[in-house]
């Protein structure tokens, strides 16, 4: 009884391992695409092997679109058309489109499409001026507990063209269990007067691949990979009043424009709310206010929502949004340039709309 048992098993067994090896036999052949060719704009043709996303297909050609999340399919950053060969618009993919964007039929995420045929796209010109930069770490600062200042030295030779309020996005490198490299998306806080070399400020999200990597692996020394520039965050050439909102290290790109229009120089009126929970939560505090001292027209307005009596707080406090009706003088001639989490753009996009400022008006990058 046991021999035929023992028997049973061993032939199941045998099934078992024949049928794992012809599935696995099947899937090789099955995603076996050969090569596709990508024609990108009518003017550019890449060949390619079948089977991977089409953002990284395009990325291994140096092409690179923005993906501020890595290619989870989490951002919506890599939208762009396919004209052709990109099969069904996906379940994951739906979410991250607008009814406008599903109607048209042929706006896609990169990063969920499957390249397995010849594939026709449209893609922004400019995507070309991106480019990956080879990097040194020449300095970590520790602006507060939970964020540092990344300065990064480019490679001999190598130079970056970018817009203040830009960002770049940073590929880390394995470590621990993370054995894969990642990319993610960081704002530029430097200004694009120095393009030998630029600095990101990072805060750290628990639980955060690249985050947790920056903070507790890189070190002053590390060569590192970044690609851009990417976004479309950036101070519009007008003569408008401005008002600057930013949290946490939102402060980034404000930081670089405010840098920039030191060097340029300007004549607008400027107010910078920096939304904070309490004193530990701010950083460069003194330059921006120094910078009150530099333009005729400029406030920095720090805001603590949870600041305490021992803190000895005596700047504003509570919501940025109360503040706006006394700061705009005239809401046509407003521009509002917002940077932080998802959740803090909406409230505030939702303020300015109610105290007049055009929807047209305001420029946002989103953390989310």
């Amino acid at each position: 009884m046991l021999l035929m048992i023992l028997k049973d098993v061993a032939v199941l067994s045998a099934i078992g391992v024949s049928l794992a090896t012809v599935m696995v036999i099947a899937g090789r052949w099955l995603s076996n695409y050969g090569e596709c060719k990508i024609d990108i704009n009518g003017k550019r043709e890449v060949t390619i092997t079948g089977g991977t996303s089409l953002l990284s297909s395009l990325s291994d050609k140096q092409i690179f679109l923005p993906s501020a999340c890595g290619g989870r399919g989490s951002c919506g950053a890599c939208k762009c058309k396919v004209i052709s060969g990109g099969g069904p618009l996906l379940p994951t993919e739906k979410p991250l489109l607008s009814k406008e964007e599903i109607a048209e039929g042929n706006i896609r995420l990169a990063c969920q499409v499957k390249v397995k045929s010849d594939v026709k796209i449209e893609i922004p010109s400019s995507i070309f001026n991106i480019r990956r930069f080879h990097a040194t770490i020449a300095e970590i600062i520790d602006l507060t507990y939970d964020i540092k200042e990344i300065t990064f030295k480019f490679a001999e030779g190598e130079k970056i063209d970018f817009l203040a309020g830009q960002y770049v996005q940073l590929e880390s490198e394995p470590y621990n269990k993370v054995k894969e490299r990642v990319t993610r998306a960081y704002s530029i806080s430097s200004k694009p007067e120095i393009n030998d070399a630029l600095q990101l400020i990072i805060r750290y999200v628990p639980e955060g691949i690249c985050t947790t990597w920056v903070h507790k692996h890189l070190k002053v020394g590390d060569k590192v990979s970044l690609t851009g520039p990417y976004g479309d965050f950036y101070l519009r050439d007008t003569q408008a009043d401005i008002i600057f909102v930013a949290g946490g290290s939102g402060k980034a790109p404000i930081k670089s424009i405010l840098e920039h229009l030191q060097v340029t120089g300007t004549s607008r009126r400027m107010t910078y709310f920096f939304g904070a929970r309490t004193p530990k939560d701010l950083y460069l505090t003194e330059e921006m206010k120094a910078l009150e001292q530099v333009f005729s027209e400029f406030k920095y307005e720090p805001v603590l929502s949870a600041a305490k009596p021992e803190d000895k707080w005596t700047g504003k406090t509570g919501y940025v949004m109360p503040y706006f009706a006394e700061t705009i003088r005239d809401p046509k001639n407003t521009e509002a340039y917002l940077c932080g989490s998802p959740g803090m753009i909406n409230a505030v996009q939702k303020a300015l709309i109610e105290n007049g400022i055009p929807t047209d008006k305001i420029y946002y990058d989103s953390f989310g």
